[in-house]
């Protein structure tokens, strides 16, 4: 990583030097495989007044390979990939073989909703997710009546 230092200003104060070491190491690929682990995928999320609308994309993945669960409150959708071609040739012998193998996960914090009456739809690669709202109760209002005389508190005459 290059630091772009304006001329005339270029010192090697211990500050300066610990950001820059500091900034090295975290931005090393040294932590990529850490951060790889489990890749991501592109999500829309609308929301109306009854639902959260999510649409995910999946492309290349079948149904069976999608886990969509709710543990409150956190909405969570898993697909993995075990993807294997090979291509021999006439002697039978294996000439190239590709493997894909991943994991894909997502997290969305969700509360309020209407876990029973989640729906979900798979088609051109597009995952569709409605996650319908629970409806909030309607507060009712409660009228004032009138102080009688026959009230709890004592009367003097």
């Amino acid at each position: 990583m290059f630091d772009m230092v304006p001329f005339g200003k270029r010192r090697d104060d211990a500050f300066g030097v610990l950001a820059k070491s500091l900034n090295d190491v975290f931005n090393d690929d040294f932590f990529a495989p850490i951060k790889s682990s489990t890749m991501s995928f592109r999500t829309d999320i609308r929301e109306s007044e009854q639902a959260y609308l999510i649409e995910a994309e999946l492309p290349g993945l079948k149904k069976e390979e999608i886990d969509i669960d709710y543990a409150s409150p956190y909405l969570t959708i898993k697909a993995v990939r075990t993807e294997e071609n090979a291509e021999e040739n006439k002697e039978h012998q294996i000439v190239r073989r590709e493997r894909r193998y991943g994991e894909y996960v997502r997290r969305f914090y969700v509360q309020d909703i209407a876990e029973e009456e989640i729906r979900a739809s798979l088609k051109d690669g597009v995952l569709k997710l409605e996650v319908p709202k629970r409806q909030k109760m309607q507060g009712k209002r409660i009228e004032i009546q009138d102080g009688d005389s026959n009230s709890t508190g004592s009367q003097s005459e």
